[in-house]
């Protein structure tokens, strides 16, 4: 446990080290998930190391079938693009989705995105109630402080009514993410965290610092799983 943090911080040697962790974490929460309501309501992140943790995770035994993917955020971008977070979630979770695993994706393709975001909201309401309560939420961050899509100093920040927003151009292009009030809600957040150029934010992560976006996320429910490289500057206990 870090000092005068709720965040419980686990470090592993290597990112794929800490890939591995941060699946058998998400397959446990399933199991819990599935013996508690019958279902598991996952939402997953992008990034280079979710893609180890993601195959890892198709390795294991999990109840595909009752298993619901939904997305944290994604670029407006083509189907099908280099860029999408759903290209990379398909093609590590190939194998579970034969398996009837449902991936359930954000429909930035849509000519009104703020349109398809109150829809994807909907949708979030069918699967994990009214308001939608996520079993888990990976999230990851950002150099910048940034997680999910919320990024410094976008409008997205200030939401606060809906669970599903569109932000503006960051990186060179718009994004669709859930907001504060949707992973402030769910059951448990999952941070994956690896590389020296993280460990800055991390230490703010961990303080709860406000002034980045990952920083405001509801700590109560939070572990992170980080490597050393990106630990490096916590002090711990």
């Amino acid at each position: 446990m870090i000092r005068r943090s709720s965040v419980k911080v686990q470090t592993l040697p290597t990112p794929e080290a800490t890939a591995r962790a941060a699946a058998e974490a998400i397959a446990a929460a399933a199991w819990a998930a599935l013996a508690e309501r019958g279902r598991f309501v996952v939402a997953l992140s992008g990034g280079r190391t979710p893609w180890l943790m993601l195959a890892e995770l198709a390795e294991l035994d999990l109840p595909w079938t009752r298993t619901h993917i939904v997305q944290v955020d994604e670029r407006v971008a083509p189907a099908g693009h280099a860029d999408r977070n759903l290209t990379h979630i398909e093609e590590c979770l190939a194998a579970p989705l034969s398996k009837g695993l449902q991936v359930v994706a954000m429909p930035v393709e849509a000519p009104d995105l703020a349109a398809a975001a109150d829809e994807y909201a909907r949708t979030l309401r069918s699967l994990a109630g009214d308001p939608p309560v996520l079993d888990l939420v990976h999230l990851g961050l950002g150099p910048d402080g940034h997680t999910a899509s919320l990024v410094p100093d976008d409008e997205v920040l200030t939401v606060t009514e809906r669970d599903v927003a569109v932000t503006g151009a960051y990186q060179g292009c718009r994004r669709m993410t859930l907001t504060y009030p949707a992973l402030d809600r769910a059951r448990k957040v999952l941070w994956l965290v690896t590389g020296a150029e993280k460990s800055g934010m991390l230490t703010r992560l961990i303080r709860a610092d406000a002034g980045i976006p990952a920083g405001r996320v509801r700590q109560v429910a939070g572990v992170v799983f980080a490597d050393t490289a990106a630990a490096g500057g916590l002090a711990f206990r």
